[in-house]
Parts: C-alpha cells; structure tokens; sequence
C-alpha cells in the first residue's frame, strides 16, 4: 500500500544546471496526484517514471510562475496523447483567467474536460474525501495567497479480534458494532467494551507540502503528527533577512515546524540558486531535527505501511 512523496523539482524562482522548479508527485496506492508544476515537470515525470495517464488530480500551491508554468505544457501534452478523462486542478482563483486565456488560444488539440476548483480558505478545509484519502488544503504565509495541502489516509475500519468470536458467542450484529468503534449492551445487561475486542489494523499516514512561506504560529498544528513534512527552506539562517523580507523559510524555521508539529520525518526543497550545494541547509535543519532530509530530483520517500497485530 505505498504512500510516498516524489520531489522532481527542488530548486526556487531560478532553476540552476541541476535543480528544476517546484514540481512533486503524491503517490497513493494506484494513485498519483500533482503538486505544483513548474517548467521542465515533464521531463522530470519521464525520468521518474511517473505514468502521465495516472495523473487526474493536480494542485497548485499559489501563482508564481516556477510553481506552475510548467502546467500548460503538461496540459497539451495530455491532448497529444488522446486523454479522454477529466483533469481535476484545484488552485487559487486567479488560476482561472490563465487557464480560460489558454484553452482559448491553445486549446484546440484538448478534447478532455478540464474541472477547475478554486482553493480557498482560512483554516484547514477539505477539498477531496475520498473513500481511502482525504486531502485538505491550508493557508500559508507568503507574498501572495498560497496554500498547503494534506494527504490524509482515513481511519480504517476495526478488526475484531478473531479468538475471541467463539467464546463470547458473538453475533454478527455486535461484530458490527465492534468494528463500528462501538460498545456492546447485551439483553443480560453484560457490557462487552470494544477496546477489548476490536484494534486498529493499522495506523492511518499523512503527508503534508509546505510550500514557499514564512514561518507562523498556526503551521505546526496545521500539519500536526505528519508522518512526511515537505517544507520550504530556501535560506540558511544566514539570509535570514531576505527570507524574512521575501517571506520564505530557512532551513532552521523548517525544522522548528518539524519539532512543534511533532511530524515524523522532514523533507526540505526550494533551495535558493544561491546555494551551489544545500548540504549546509541540511546541516542547520539536522542540528534542530534530526530526521531532516534533502530533497533530490527524482528522489522517492516513503512512508511504510505498518500493520498493527
């Protein structure tokens, strides 16, 4: 059951000979999902090997141009190849006089439907709720209005502990309850707990993308208990000032996010073009948190499936 995030573009406004602009598959099970799409994301799917016709779900974070110019190339390519099914985007709402301006003039070869969703919210929202995922969107703190998302697995349904049907002649109505999440009130008046008979087949992952951004008070509880933070670190606590003026994250700000949001794992990207290598980013981040990691063109991290017994 794979849940992994695939960085294809880490590097910020200017790409460098090495790194290209924001760019990042969810995979979820069978299914893939976009997040942002700067230039070159095609050529880094295909090295990747990121299928194109898996791809229904796309989201932009906010509109500057190394987070998204990169789309409408994509778009035509998916009516070169005959796609038929709809594309879903979901993306601020100034997005849509750039897609209508595209498809009006560019548009001729897209004979798929293009299903556009206006992101926009104060507060964590859900956008998606799928029967296995949910994926919520938040707001983050930047020059222009911008947003997160959350890749949210649902809480299973409860096992019932199979040894004990027998003895306590459980019927299939209680068995339902238990796996429910619900006590059980028999006729004799026993009460039958469900902690005792029901357990978690496994414990549901969460991957959050923290694009670019200034650290704030809200962020950690927006991304609580993340298994895999993606975050923003396009600055070293050297230029603390311009991240502060750009309002974007240094790699010590990431890791601080890592910490009070008590996430598990933290990934960071945006590398300014500053940086010929953003070892030293790595190494402030490690010195706050110690599973901080850098994210690499083409560079998969998976967060496990670990069954409960």
């Amino acid at each position: 059951m794979e849940f992994s995030l695939t960085t294809l573009g880490t590097a910020s406004a200017l790409p460098t000979a090495y790194r290209y602009p924001s760019a990042h598959v969810v995979t979820f099970r069978e299914r893939l999902f976009l997040i942002d799409c700067g230039e070159g994301a095609q050529m880094q799917m295909r090295r990747a090997g990121v299928p194109f016709s898996k791809i229904d779900n796309i989201f932009l974070s906010h509109l500057h141009g190394d987070h998204f110019f990169g789309l409408f190339g994509l778009l035509s390519t998916f009516g070169m190849m005959g796609r038929l099914q709809p594309l879903y985007i979901y993306a601020p709402e100034g997005f849509r006089r750039s897609l209508d301006y595209f498809l009006s003039e560019f548009g001729d070869g897209i004979k798929y439907e293009i299903r556009f969703t206006p992101v926009k919210c104060k507060e964590p929202t859900t956008i998606i709720d799928g029967k296995k995922l949910e994926i919520i969107a938040f707001p983050l703190r930047h020059r222009m209005e911008t947003y997160g998302y959350i890749f949210r697995e649902k809480v299973p349904q409860l096992n019932i502990y199979k040894h004990l049907i027998e003895p306590y002649k459980l019927t299939l109505r209680e068995i339902g309850s238990f796996k429910n999440g619900e006590d059980v009130f028999r006729e004799d008046g026993t009460l039958l707990l469900n902690k005792d008979f029901a357990y978690l087949p496994y414990s549901p992952r969460q991957i959050a993308y923290c694009s670019d951004t200034a650290p704030f008070a809200k962020l950690p509880e927006y991304v609580k208990g993340s298994d895999l933070l993606y975050h923003e670190a396009t600055f070293g606590s050297d230029l603390k000032d311009i991240a502060s003026m750009t309002m974007h994250s240094t790699a010590e700000q990431a890791a601080n996010t890592a910490v009070l949001s008590g996430s598990k794992k933290l990934i960071i990207g945006h590398f300014s073009s500053r940086y010929k290598s953003p070892v030293c980013l790595l190494e402030e981040a490690r010195k706050i948190f110690k599973e901080s990691y850098l994210a690499e063109e083409g560079t998969k991290f998976e967060v496990p499936f670990v069954p409960n017994k």
